[in-house]
């Protein structure tokens, strides 16, 4: 069974499309924790329909904060940390979780727009979805509008996710794509909750894992499974104009953590 924890503000058209596709698409039972950061559009109380556990903030914090909140409550072993502006690939679920397992991974994130295979491949899948979202951008970024970029950018999205299977079943690559983290319980111990001061939380995972990996060798650096990919709208939680965040004082910078070298060395895998 596995927890997914995901954080919201408002986007109310979005937070319903990502539960129908959620619903529709996951195998295993699963709970859902909400955190909701004060939405005013009835987003969480749509979430408490459906069943989801909701943790109501009065205030808009951090991702790392959001995340942390949802691991106090979450119930079970493989930890799922998902966007809302997301839509997962038929059965992700199970794709990931064997991927992990056959790869021997505690920390794991999917494949997709932001990053698949390789440079090139990576390059000509970011600008469709560019032309696309810039297109149908212009009629605003509604319900429709969304599944109509959905629909645009892959055509039978079965079909496109079960082609990356065929050509990528158990493959991986060093990185991160933060849209859909996993975490196996087992590896808090390891590396510790999100650390609450980095805003950019997937990027920071990483350099833990990796750190971790190299200095006592108990588990690999974070990997991105290629045959499994969330669709992710890119950015378009960042159009939803929330406020700052209540915890703002606590945040400091990758800088003010990670040395340029560090830094360096870790980049190149993004490039």
């Amino acid at each position: 069974m596995i927890s997914i924890i995901t954080a919201i503000y408002n986007q109310r058209a979005v937070n319903e499309l990502y539960w129908e596709n959620l619903q529709r698409y996951t195998h295993h039972p699963f709970e859902l924790i909400i955190i909701d950061n004060g939405s005013t559009d009835g987003s969480a109380d749509f979430f408490e329909s459906v069943g989801a556990k909701v943790i109501r903030n009065g205030a808009n914090y951090s991702y790392p904060h959001s995340q942390n909140q949802g691991i106090a409550i979450a119930q079970y072993d493989w930890l799922a940390f998902l966007n809302n502006d997301i839509i997962v690939s038929p059965d992700w679920d199970v794709r990931f979780i064997a991927s992990m397992e056959k790869n021997g991974l505690d920390v794991a994130t999917v494949c997709g727009i932001e990053q698949i295979e390789n440079a090139v491949a990576t390059k000509k899948l970011k600008r469709r979805w560019k032309k696309v979202k810039n297109f149908l951008g212009l009629f605003g970024f509604n319900r429709t509008t969304l599944q109509m970029m959905h629909r645009w950018m892959y055509g039978d999205w079965a079909k496109f996710n079960a082609d990356r299977t065929y050509r990528f079943a158990g493959q991986i690559k060093e990185g991160f794509v933060g849209n859909t983290v996993m975490i196996q319980r087992k590896a808090l111990a390891k590396i510790g909750l999100w650390d609450e001061r980095i805003q950019a939380g997937d990027f920071d995972l990483y350099l833990r894992t990796k750190q971790r990996a190299e200095q006592v060798g108990d588990m690999k650096p974070m990997h991105i499974c290629l045959d499994v990919f969330n669709h992710h709208y890119i950015r378009l939680t960042m159009k939803a104009g929330y406020p700052p965040f209540a915890d703002r004082d606590n945040l400091i910078t990758m800088d003010e953590k990670w040395s340029a070298a560090e830094r360096a060395a870790f980049d190149r895998l993004n490039k």
